[in-house]
């Protein structure tokens, strides 16, 4: 019987060992995703038709846009005034620059719009998703 309770104790610290190391390692990925913005170019854009938004992709801690990731998500609306139901047709355009984003709406009213944006960079676990409050204006 004192044979299996060290034994058994072994394998338990072992258990705890293994399940902490996965916590931490979960967390870790998690938190990488946090390193990397979605930022506007231009935080002001001319309300009306055939309006351009231009977004770029941003690791923080190099500062360097990121050229190979997927965009997957895209929406625009007024639900930062409240009014989530005005949403506008949003359309990604070609760009040249990798990195950059630019997409061409029809921003009917001016006021705050949220920009909301999920990108996959391909070596992160968990896609890297924000929202972007721009304003319209005349």
């Amino acid at each position: 019987m004192r044979r299996r309770l060290p034994l058994w104790r072994a394998l338990a610290l072992v258990l705890l060992l293994m399940g902490a190391g996965v916590a931490v390692a979960l967390s870790s990925s998690r938190d990488a995703s946090d390193h990397y913005a979605f930022e506007l170019v231009e935080r002001e854009v001319k309300q009306g038709y055939g309006t351009t938004i231009l977004v770029r992709l941003v690791d923080e801690h190099t500062g360097k846009v990121v050229p190979d990731a997927t965009l997957f998500i895209s929406r625009i609306d007024m639900s930062h005034d409240g009014m989530g139901q005005m949403t506008a047709p949003l359309e990604l355009q070609a760009d040249t620059l990798p990195g950059y984003y630019r997409f061409e709406t029809d921003l009917a009213m001016e006021g705050a719009w949220a920009l909301t944006l999920a990108a996959k960079i391909p070596r992160l676990p968990d896609p890297v998703q924000r929202r972007l409050v721009l304003q319209a204006v005349q």
